[in-house]
């Protein structure tokens, strides 16, 4: 027996013992998830989701009084009288949860896991239906984009999926989930625009489906599967064949529009599953009198150089009407929408109020809670002590309640070149979080004209900010919610709605066949007119 075994057959039998361990957790966990939970373990977790809420969120009475949250949970624990799966306890749990009636608290069930086997067999392989677009108009659902093999797909409408008509799914669907408040246009597009994500969150894995589309009077069915990708051997004898072919130079120049290509990318915010960018930007007309800005989210990408150049170009050719499009805008980071804003505006402001909590450590909290990932628990373990610290300084007790500072509570300069023509905002149902407090910004001053539907997040803030994972110890089931208020030092009454824009446009089908942007075309119509 040589020396190198006996150095390296320790490692085997820790490996295999790590191997053994996983196998086991992941049988145990499938199991714990599969079986049916007996009636006090359930009702044990419902105790223990209320609780979970009551401790942490700080606006969870603000929409529905705590008297009437109290009887909706304690209802619930009465009505479970017989042992139900995770999967069932999920639903019911989900629609007592949208009464709190804030958007960014959702209720999520679990998943089986897969073996490190099973799950390489997917590892590389695109699953087509996930990466298409959705639209739900008069009651029906419509493919509004897919990739090119898929692209005669685009304008057809989906009959079936998985045999379930969409309607019925939707419909479901919108019980699971809440808006901020009490307006319902989230409900009108969020499940539509984002069918694959919930068809995922709520059937589970599948490895094939079947969906039934409608194009004109054809109906015809395509069932969707697990593709790999063209064959790695293959690309890398072509990349390794073309990298011998090339010169010195070649390679050089190679490298640089490589490089390129990554902050082009960085910049725009480009998203790789469906092939396009997150900000886009450009002007409608040859004189370059009206510029477009799109921007699906605040999520990814370094926005800085985005919209200094933006509005530099703006400045350049003296830009009279710029159109912001935050149209199926999820939201995202508060540092680019307070970004944004100050291009907008010629005064100084206060971006954000101080943010209310329910103790004076919310990143500890957001953290340690039990369905984070150990890295994330790691971290909090090494820095605990400055993290503490932080929280510390930045929180102080006012009035019996909680507040944190953040540095956009502070006083604010507007950009130096800030935008001085006429500003239009496209919003929907779908604009929510980051996108409607920008867009409360832009109404409480004045600054911009609104057209589309109110904004399915809310105008007087939402709880947000940091978010608290916990996992249920019994079923299992994920509960999520936002830890921190976030608003601009602007209100409106009733509270409990969004932006409502100046003029409401709700787009129709027909626009769509025909190509038409109903929105966008009344906002350039005007701007034509002269009016």
């Amino acid at each position: 027996m040589t020396k190198t075994f006996l150095l390296i057959r320790p490692a085997f039998l820790i490996a295999g013992l790590i191997l053994a361990t996983s196998c086991a957790s992941v049988k145990k966990y499938n199991k714990q998830i599969s079986k049916n939970h007996t009636v006090s373990e359930l009702r044990e977790d419902v105790d223990i989701a209320y609780a979970q809420l009551k401790k942490y969120h700080p606006k969870l009475y603000q929409y529905t009084a705590k008297e009437t949250l109290d009887f909706k949970f304690d209802s619930l624990k009465q009505a479970i009288k017989t042992p139900l799966t995770s999967r069932e306890f999920y639903e019911k749990l989900a629609q007592v949860v949208t009464h709190v009636h804030q958007g960014h608290i959702s209720v999520s069930p679990p998943y089986i896991k897969r073996k490190r086997k099973a799950r390489k067999k997917f590892r590389d392989k695109k699953f087509a239906f996930n990466a298409m677009d959705f639209e739900y108009l008069n009651d029906k659902l419509w493919v509004i984009d897919a990739n090119e093999k898929d692209s005669a797909l685009v304008g057809a409408e989906v009959v079936a999926v998985g045999g379930a008509h969409p309607k019925f799914l939707i419909e479901k669907y919108n019980t699971l989930i809440a808006s901020d408040g009490y307006n319902t246009t989230l409900f009108e597009g969020m499940v539509g625009s984002r069918f694959p994500k919930f068809y995922r969150k709520n059937q589970g894995f599948v490895d094939s489906l079947k969906v039934t589309f409608k194009n004109t009077d054809s109906v015809f069915n395509k069932t969707f599967h697990w593709i790999a990708p063209k064959d790695k051997a293959e690309k890398d004898s072509t990349a390794n064949s073309k990298k011998q072919r090339m010169t010195r130079e070649e390679r050089k120049a190679a490298r640089i529009a490589r490089r390129e290509k990554r902050k082009l990318n960085d910049k725009y915010g480009y998203i790789k599953e469906k092939d396009e960018f997150t900000r886009i930007f450009k002007f409608m007309d040859s004189d370059s009198t009206v510029a477009y800005m799109k921007i699906r989210g605040f999520t990814n990408g370094s926005y800085d150089d985005f919209y200094e150049e933006s509005f530099a170009a703006m400045d350049a050719v003296g830009t009279k009407h710029l159109i912001i499009d935050l149209r199926d805008n999820g939201g995202g980071r508060l540092a680019e929408i307070n970004e944004l804003y100050g291009y907008l505006t010629d005064e100084e402001y206060q971006f954000i109020n101080k943010s209310e909590v329910t103790n004076r450590l919310p990143f500890l909290n957001f953290l340690f809670a039990n369905g984070n990932s150990w890295f994330l628990k790691g971290l909090g373990v090494v820095f605990s002590p400055f993290i503490a610290v932080h929280n510390l300084i930045k929180t102080e007790k006012q009035e019996e309640k909680i507040y944190y500072r953040w540095k956009y509570t502070n006083t604010q300069k507007p950009k130096e070149n800030t935008y001085k023509g006429a500003v239009y905002v496209l919003i929907n149902g779908n604009s929510f979080s980051a996108s409607s407090i920008l867009s409360t910004h832009l109404k409480a001053t004045d600054r911009a004209t609104f057209i589309g539907q109110e904004t399915g997040g809310a105008y007087n803030g939402t709880v947000a900010g940091l978010f608290r994972n916990y996992e249920l110890p019994n079923t299992k089931v994920r509960l999520r919610m936002g830890i921190m208020q976030l608003e601009a030092p602007y209100k409106t009454a009733p509270d409990g709605y969004g932006v409502k824009p100046d003029v409401e446009i709700t787009p129709t089908r027909k626009d769509r066949e025909a190509g038409i942007d109903s929105e966008l075309q009344y906002v350039l119509n005007k701007i034509k007119s002269g009016k």
